[in-house]
């Protein structure tokens, strides 16, 4: 993980006015009140995944255009402008808006602290295009510089396991050949389960057990193709235990089928280079935070991992510097990471989730 994000500064995006040199680690868990900024913190990470992918004003245009994304909006803030370190490694860039409420790009650069260039700049992209993204895909030929960190930023996941309906992606059958990736709402989750079956035995039965804990009932998947015309299709078909009859996925609850796809995400073999997940919590029994917690824990092992939550029986199961805190203050998103000096006394007596309920970690409701 040497080349993972471990530097952040966002100034002007949506309610976060100026996160400066902000530090990240392989676990981080962010705390805060309903509209204190976390989710707009994520939403940076799906902008950057957007820019990555070619398709930056495409999440402009989605997100209600350029003109919404700016701080206050652009009367208050004519630009928005982004750095990210790896490691050795850095990528800035600023955004303006344009007549047609899109994003140009300004002032783009990499760093490597191995050239003696450090900051190498690239430019403006009026197209909104990043010439980052064009150096690497052309494979030009210094595209060396840029690579590592356009392949951080393509391996990060933002996963929203948030629909649980009865019509959910999860829910439903998909082709078995789309298995190389666990998609963002795990639509793929039965191609995906039946390849580590095959493939990642140890993982595979590491997802198994864990979903046991939660769902003592639960034995097995099925995953078995089914033929839809010229293609072949699977789900998440299972096993109670005792029984050899094969339940289907709406026979899940809400909690139990978000518990698998969490489950999954967390323990694949291959994880992306950070995990992002927002209230992970939703729906699950106390006894199933507390594994989601083990889970999370562990992953963070092996990847970087950033958790978005309100539940204190979740942020009870962290180090207290595992946490930060997002508040606003005039009217602007601040982010804090804890520090365990500064609460010693109280965790004599109280745990994490207690001091977030109690408000001694501020991070409840502000007025303004």
């Amino acid at each position: 993980m040497s080349t993972q994000l471990d530097r952040l500064t966002i100034k002007g995006f949506k309610s976060i006015r100026e996160l400066e040199d902000f530090e990240l680690t392989n676990l981080n868990v962010i705390v805060g009140a309903n509209g204190a900024g976390k989710s707009n913190l994520i939403s940076f990470f799906k902008m950057l995944r957007s820019l990555i992918n070619d398709n930056l004003n495409g999440y402009v245009s989605d997100n209600g255009g350029a003109s919404d994304l700016l701080f206050n909006g652009e009367k208050n803030t004519p630009k928005m402008s982004f750095s990210a370190r790896f490691g050795s490694r850095g990528f800035r860039f600023t955004l303006a808006p344009t007549p047609s409420d899109s994003c140009s790009i300004e002032s783009e650069a990499r760093y490597y602290s191995g050239s003696q260039y450090g900051w190498w700049e690239l430019g403006d992209s009026h197209d909104g295009k990043s010439k980052m993204v064009a150096e690497v895909r052309e494979k030009r030929s210094d595209a060396r510089y840029s690579q590592p960190v356009y392949d951080e930023i393509a391996s990060w996941m933002i996963y929203h396991f948030h629909d649980t309906s009865a019509t959910a992606p999860m829910r439903k059958y998909e082709i078995v050949e789309d298995d190389a990736v666990l998609r963002t709402d795990a639509a793929n989750i039965g191609p995906f389960l039946k390849k580590l079956k095959t493939a990642h035995e140890t993982q595979y039965k590491e997802i198994v057990n864990a979903i046991r804990l939660v769902t003592p009932f639960f034995d097995d998947f099925l995953l078995k193709p089914r033929d839809f015309g010229v293609k072949q299709k699977v789900n998440i078909s299972w096993f109670q235990k005792g029984s050899d009859y094969p339940m289907q996925p709406y026979h899940l609850s809400d909690g139990s089928i978000r518990f698998i796809c969490l489950a999954t995400a967390l323990l694949q073999p291959n994880p992306p280079s950070t995990i992002i997940i927002d209230e992970p919590e939703l729906g699950l029994h106390p006894a199933a935070i507390d594994v989601l917690a083990e889970l999370i824990q562990q992953a963070s092992q092996r990847t970087q991992v950033i958790v978005a939550t309100q539940s204190p029986a979740l942020i009870d199961q962290f180090a207290i510097e595992d946490i930060v805190v997002v508040n606003r203050k005039d009217g602007a998103s601040t982010f804090e990471r804890l520090n365990a000096e500064d609460f010693s006394q109280w965790l004599e007596s109280y745990s994490v989730g207690e001091l977030w309920t109690k408000n001694v970690i501020a991070g409840g409701p502000r007025y303004e």
